[in-house]
């Protein structure tokens, strides 16, 4: 059967009618209401290309170097020509269109893309096929085919090559959908995107959608409390501009609003409760936030798509920025300098948010509001940034910043980490500061108690970095427990250096790589093999000649699909609805070695130019098979596994309760990342503010798998260390120096803190023994 209706179709049809396709039957199954739809399936496509007898010409066409950019355009032409020129089969012609004479009065409709999923659980090909809006029975057939032969886009060509995937088995399902002449539409985040608090957020804009996710006009913004349904904050932007249907060509066009609906509230008081009650019903449906596109037309609601609220980045509206995240809206895109508003020092004093404090110290200075990244320049010395989430390319900015304050995450995100290794004060997880507080504000945040307050204090302390960690005293605690020092980045390796510790014991290679703002295959596509490798060994080298001959634990790549995303090069990533359970750490090494081999020529080269203090630690291993893997590896690069020390993050149960096989992979060290390791064992989203006070790292389960481990690895001869941020408690530190851990690593501020504490236990230890 070529065709399937909405109402036959649910969330297990995937491999049948693709994501997008069996979205909207689950969606329709539940009595929400969609527009009605009827899907071409994947098993259509595929009987076409092989009843025509095209199926081997097209994977010969596509079969080509894809580094090669003329003869990946050439598989592109040749394989859109194979299909375009292929006609319909009767039977399936009349199918299709027999199907679209079923809606009513020859309707346009949309057709669209739902890539299927099937036999590739690594892959994404969200936004790499096509979507044809707007579209009469006479250009149905056409515009399907199409949508099949953007299969074959150099984009889509050169991904599945990259990731290995064989053309053969990439199916394709098409979406005819009747389409919503909208008097007004938007988006409809069903709780909010970073925190999960129950307030819903609607962005709604006159016309078509259209308007709103590409951003050529600013939207309402609305924000609901679920519980009251009261609108807690909202902003009437001045909208310019609209998306509608040409009368005549049934395009979409851009056109003025209409003078008397530019400054016009979009939404009534009925639709956006309406609006709610429907949110809450897809949320509850589907058992998790939910991003919701919608359209109203003559007072009727449709919701026309609805994802997971963790897929938000990869739409159009990143490009747009939600008004939420832009302080308060100007109306035309922008925002109001904060001098040009009245009454800026009447609250002086007053709390205007409250987050984690992630990085201790107080600090004072102008809120510097960041959206994109091309705002960092606005950020001068002194200036607080304020922002929904930190990322690498800012690093240079929070350099210079006397302060950071953002929206989202907890105490192991970005912000948190580089914030306390520059000594730069910091409060996350606000949830809302880029609303609250204005552009320009003097502001002083309290990195320990996690406030934000309106007003400059008196008096602050100025100090430098590198100073406010040096010892006071020159003689360094001696004890048999090395305690080394946790870095992230190179730009804080002299500052690791000055508290004196005994090396570092993780040396983050992810914030190199990210920094770079391209994925490493763009980055090496774009400037060779070798400027990755380079780039690898500058940053390494960096902290490696402020240690050496102190040896320095560097770990390979190890960051989520999500971060990755929002990288150039990154709109392939898969989408996971948990990024931190998915393709990331060793997983992502081992499953793309060539990409992992770059890395490996990096530490290779070091070698070679005669930094023997660095070490090579594997994150996210469960098992020996994961270490024997690694090795070969390693090998195949030329490292030399016996004469270089390299080891394993323990970051899983599995790990733990598996760390004998891996010791006699031959393992040097075995090191605890306490930050996953809790989460993994106690199920709680460490960076999810809602369940922080959940997480805790001196839980008995925790404790007795650090135990087991390290007596484990004790009678095996490897090496025993911790490098999360656990390190840096007492508690965690007496427990681990009375187990016999070989190093403790803690962050830049609390190494001479942990030495003293190491000392104390020592001590004790000794006493025991002979009173």
């Amino acid at each position: 059967m070529a065709v399937r209706w909405l109402a036959e179709i649910g969330a297990d049809d995937i491999e049948t009618v693709g994501g997008k396709g069996a979205s909207l039957g689950e969606l329709t199954g539940a009595g929400l209401p969609v527009p009605p739809a009827f899907i071409v399936t994947a098993g259509t496509y595929r009987e076409f290309i092989e009843n025509a007898g095209i199926a081997d010409e097209i994977h010969e066409a596509v079969d080509v170097d894809v580094e090669d950019s003329k003869a990946l355009a050439g598989a592109q032409e040749r394989a859109n020509e194979l299909i375009l020129e292929t006609p319909f089969p009767d039977e399936l012609r009349e199918e299709i269109l027999a199907a679209y004479a079923e809606f009513e009065d020859d309707p346009f409709v949309a057709v669209r893309s739902s890539a299927t999923a099937e036999d590739l659980p690594d892959a994404s090909f969200a936004g790499q096929q096509e979507t044809f809006l707007n579209v009469t029975g006479e250009d149905l057939l056409e515009r399907v085919k199409e949508c099949w032969a953007s299969l074959f886009t150099q984009r889509a060509i050169y991904y599945r090559k990259q990731q290995g995937f064989d053309s053969e088995e990439v199916n394709i399902a098409v979406v005819v959908q009747r389409m919503v002449d909208a008097e007004k539409s938007g988006v409809m985040f069903t709780s909010h995107p970073s925190t999960g608090d129950p307030r819903i957020i609607l962005e709604a804009a006159w016309g078509l959608g259209e308007a709103v996710v590409s951003g050529s006009v600013s939207p309402d913004n609305y924000v609901v409390d679920r519980e009251s349904g009261e609108i807690e904050e909202e902003t009437i932007a001045t909208k310019k501009l609209q998306c509608v249907r040409d009368e005549e060509t049934g395009e979409t066009v851009e056109e003025e609003v209409p003078e008397g609906k530019r400054e016009a509230r979009v939404l009534e008081d009925a639709e956006i409760a309406e609006l709610i009650e429907l949110g809450e019903r897809v949320e509850d449906h589907y058992g998790t936030p939910q991003d919701v596109e919608w359209a109203i037309v003559e007072g009727e609601v449709f919701m026309l798509q609805s994802r997971p609220i963790t897929t938000i980045s990869d739409s159009a509206n990143e490009e747009a920025e939600s008004e939420l995240m832009k302080g308060i809206a100007d109306g035309n895109g922008g925002s109001m300098e904060y001098d040009e508003r009245e009454g800026s020092d009447e609250n002086d004093g007053e709390e205007l948010v409250h987050g984690l404090g992630s990085s201790p110290g107080r600090a004072s200075g102008a809120a510097r509001i960041v959206t994109k990244l091309d705002q960092l320049d606005k950020v001068e010395k002194g200036d607080i940034i304020v922002t929904q989430m930190t990322t690498p390319d800012m690093v240079p900015a929070m350099k210079r910043a006397s302060g950071i304050v953002t929206d989202e995450g907890g105490m192991t995100s970005h912000a948190a980490i580089v914030s306390r290794e520059l000594g730069v004060p910091a409060v996350v997880g606000t949830s809302n500061a880029t609303t609250v507080i204005e552009d320009g504000q003097q502001i002083t945040i309290d990195g320990e108690r996690g406030s934000v307050e309106a007003g400059k204090a008196s008096d602050e302390p100025e100090h430098e970095p590198v100073e406010s960690v040096r010892p006071e005293t020159p003689v360094k605690p001696m004890t048999a427990t090395e305690v080394k020092v946790n870095v992230s980045i190179p730009e804080a390796a002299e500052r690791a250096a000055a508290t004196g510790a005994d090396g570092v014991g993780l040396l983050r290679i992810e914030h190199m790589i990210l920094s770079l703002g391209k994925t490493p295959q763009k980055f090496v596509a774009e400037n060779g093999e070798k400027a990755y490798v380079d780039e690898i060994v500058s940053g390494v080298r960096t902290v490696a000649d402020e240690f050496y001959p102190r040896p320095v634990r560097v770990r390979t790549l190890d960051a989520p699909t999500d971060e990755f995303r929002q990288l150039e090069g990154g709109e392939d990533e898969p989408h996971e609805h948990n990024p931190m359970l998915g393709y990331r750490g060793i997983r992502r090494s081992l499953d793309r070695p060539d990409v992992f081999a770059y890395e490996l020529r990096a530490f290779k080269r070091l070698y070679e130019m005669g930094y023997d203090n660095v070490e090579v630690m594997f994150p996210l291993v469960n098992d020996a098979t994961d270490v024997h893997a690694a090795r070969r590896l390693m090998e195949e690069a030329g490292i030399d596994t016996d004469r270089r020390s390299w080891g394993v993050m323990i970051e899983t149960p599995a790990s733990a309760l598996s760390v004998e096989g891996m010791a006699e992979a031959g393992i040097d060290f075995a090191s605890f990342g306490t930050n996953d390791l809790t989460q993994y064992t106690l199920a709680v989203d460490r960076n999810n503010e809602n369940v922080a006070g959940r997480f805790d790292e001196l839980h008995p389960a925790v404790l007795e798998l650090i135990e087991s481990t390290i007596e484990t690895c004790r009678d095996h001869g490897v090496k025993t260390s911790i490098c999360g941020q656990a390190g840096s408690k007492p508690r965690m530190v007496q427990h681990l120096v009375n187990t016999g851990v070989s190093s403790i690593s803690a962050n830049i501020d609390a190494v001479r803190d942990v030495q003293h504490e190491a000392k104390r236990v020592e001590q004790k230890l000794l006493l025991d023994s002979i009173r």
